[in-house]
């Protein structure tokens, strides 16, 4: 496995073709999160941090390059446009596809395990009287997603 400076090198290497590594250089880090558990990896903004599961050592050392790869096209995008981008939109496929991974799917389909939560709180939608379930309790009175989506432009209410 990889320490966190190596993954930081690595990642630095692979900005030797972008204009943004004389940005990123000084504050771009790469760590392992040993408290991830279904999600590969993350990318933070503005600084310019990286985290891996640990857990992709045991699949192979090609999905760690892969999702290190994935995760550094986020913080070009950040890096180039701002934060105001999708997050797997046009931006991000063209730094994947310059970065040797055209074509990267937005979610992976690695075997780590999943967390299920268990939803503890039942509401009833105004509108249509459907009920729901939440994990966390509202702090206001709420209409169900069709509903705000349907009548509301999209906006919770």
């Amino acid at each position: 496995m990889m320490s966190d400076e190596e993954l930081t090198q690595r990642a630095l290497n692979l900005l030797m073709l972008f204009p943004e590594r004389a940005q990123l250089v000084k504050t771009l880090k790469v760590r392992w999160n040993r408290r991830m558990r279904s999600a590969a990896g993350r990318a933070f903004w503005p600084d310019a941090r990286i985290e891996l599961n640990p857990r992709l050592n045991d699949i192979s050392e090609d999905e760690v390059e892969r999702t290190l790869r994935h995760e550094l096209a986020h913080i070009l995008v950040y890096a180039r446009y701002g934060p105001r981008r999708q997050a797997h939109g046009a931006e991000w496929q063209l730094f994947c596809t310059q970065l040797g991974i055209p074509g990267e799917p937005a979610t992976h389909r690695l075997a780590l395990p999943s967390r299920k939560m268990k939803k503890h709180f039942r509401y009833t939608c105004p509108s249509c009287q459907q009920s729901f379930e939440r994990v966390r309790k509202l702090k206001r009175r709420s209409a169900c997603y069709e509903c705000c989506k349907t009548f509301n432009g999209g906006v919770f209410s």
